[in-house]
């Protein structure tokens, strides 16, 4: 059958529920058309056929798309999605042989078509075959944010989508590092998506949208709303946090200067804020963690090393405040000072923060008056030990050490006395702060010390700013490890006796370790 005789076919946006929402186009499609179609659960109702009754006519044919089942059992031998599959089939035939015929046909979809609409089952099986056309309408998502009040997304916030039927440990997660976000198909899983914010620590900012724009629309703290009155009609949204408190101008913060005003520009608050020091992994965006991007974005300010504080975005309405590298005992302090006086504080840290970190400085401080009642939570990161070895293959695959080079905090003897016990124990070692401008004999004389128990062969993985735009990893001999190609910016891995390398046959070198060790 040519183009020209076949029917068209299109799918039509309602928005929300409110008729008044409906776009032109839709109210134009579906007067032209002349079958309507819409779906509908077993009880015959169809929430999409009563948003766009005033413009149904008498001589429309409509098809009914009844789903066999919702949320009930079933006993096709396919199960839930085997029912839901032929049942696409079959609704996809009755309207293809309606186009067959050269009629025009509209699928009628609550929202948009295309957003979690049932629309898109049709589209998938027809629109390669029939002209079609996609009409657009206002989402859930849009009504809330509009009934809510509050701006959704602002800047260069993003927002996150979620369906409500997610395992709860993955909506906890993208709750957690969403800037802004809706929950889509609440009803059942409500208690699922509570208990999601919850763990978050989202709760507080959620709101809860029923029906929006319908006749009986409702809107609540989500913390307030009992499960039990919840329908699938309803969505929870976590609104912009620009807009949940004033901006404030961004400038830096020495941290000498702990400024008797909040992060919305007013005085302190009573009692005890929080401290979290937070772990940004050893390089960009890829490596932070959803919780960690969470807490980054909900603190009120933010302290830390003036290059990892760079690798955080700015957000209007926090305070920043950067230090030199060297100051960590007084960064932590003016962390908690900030706390005490009722302040949201991330501290943050490259790497993971409990290792050769800020969590140590801020915990020693908080151990001690006045800080002893401050809240202060450690929030892991990728370490760079294990960011190098993953790059190289699996050097840390058996037992391994982990020791800092930098005298700086101990004396150079405490560190080669640990080198010589733990190359005696045949432990691969990691080697973190190996070198800098001021400290340029160590890594020489680490090697000296290593090859008193290791071979001149054993494997070296020298990983420089990993993650980051100049990474480069080089696998070397312990003999040939030259300190002038060594800095800050490097992390060492020692291999043992056991640690071995192969060239693939991509012409590409891996290290590792094996798990067995030989016995005697």
């Amino acid at each position: 059958m040519s183009e020209q005789q076949q029917g068209r076919l299109y799918g039509v946006g309602l928005g929300p529920g409110d008729p008044s929402l409906m776009t032109v186009r839709a109210v134009e499609v579906i007067a032209e058309a002349d079958v309507i179609a819409y779906h509908s659960a077993r009880h015959g109702r169809s929430i999409a056929r009563a948003i766009a009754e005033r413009y149904l006519r008498p001589e429309h044919i409509e098809e009914r798309l009844v789903y066999p089942i919702t949320t009930e059992s079933t006993d096709h031998p396919g199960g839930y999605r085997g029912a839901m599959e032929e049942f696409y089939a079959e609704a996809a035939a009755r309207l293809a042989a309606h186009l067959d015929a050269g009629r025009t046909v509209a699928v009628l979809a609550e929202g948009d078509p295309l957003f979690y609409g049932s629309y898109m089952h049709m589209h998938k099986r027809l629109a390669e075959r029939y002209p079609t056309e996609v009409i657009p309408g206002v989402t859930s998502v849009s009504a809330a944010a509009a009934r809510l009040g509050a701006p959704l997304v602002e800047g260069e916030e993003v927002l996150t989508v979620l369906p409500g039927t997610l395992p709860e440990e993955e909506l906890t997660a993208r709750l957690a590092s969403a800037d802004a976000a809706a929950v889509m198909k609440l009803g059942r899983t409500f208690p699922t998506v509570r208990r999601a914010l919850e763990r978050s620590g989202r709760l507080a900012d959620a709101r809860y949208v029923e029906r929006a724009t319908m006749g009986a629309e409702r809107t609540a703290p989500l913390a307030e709303v009992d499960p039990a009155t919840v329908p699938y009609f309803s969505v929870a949204v976590l609104p912009s946090r620009v807009g949940a408190a004033p901006a404030t101008p961004d400038e830096t913060h020495d941290t000498n200067e702990a400024e008797g005003t909040n992060e919305a520009g007013g005085a302190d608050t009573a009692g005890p804020g929080e401290v979290v020091v937070v772990g940004l992994g050893p390089a960009g965006p890829l490596w932070l963690t959803p919780e960690a991007r969470g807490e980054l974005a909900a603190a009120g300010d933010l302290v830390g090393y003036t290059t990892y504080l760079n690798r955080v975005p700015v957000r209007p309405g926090q305070r920043r405040h950067a230090s030199d590298n060297k100051v960590e005992a007084e960064r932590a302090e003016f962390a908690l000072e900030l706390a005490r006086r009722g302040r949201r504080v991330a501290v943050v840290s490259s790497g993971d923060p409990g290792v050769f970190a800020m969590a140590t400085a801020v915990l020693e401080a908080a151990s001690e008056d006045p800080y002893r009642e401050v809240p202060v939570r450690v929030l892991p990161g990728m370490t760079a030990a294990h960011a190098a070895a993953a790059r190289a293959g699996a050097p840390l695959g058996h037992d391994y050490a982990v020791v800092s080079l930098s005298d700086r905090l101990k004396p150079w003897e405490v560190i080669a006395e640990r080198l010589r016990a733990a190359a005696a124990a045949d432990l691969v070692l990691a080697l973190y702060n190996p070198g800098s401008r001021s400290r340029v004999w160590q890594v020489g004389k680490a090697r000296e010390l290593l090859l008193e128990h290791r071979a001149p062969d054993t494997p070296v993985v020298m990983g420089r700013d990993v993650g980051g735009p100049e990474e480069r990893i080089r696998i070397v001999r312990l003999a040939d490890l030259d300190p002038a190609q060594v800095d800050m910016r490097t992390i060492l891995l020692i291999g043992s006796s056991q640690t071995r390398t192969v060239r693939r046959g991509d012409g590409t070198e891996i290290v590792w370790t094996p798990r067995r060790y030989p016995e005697d």
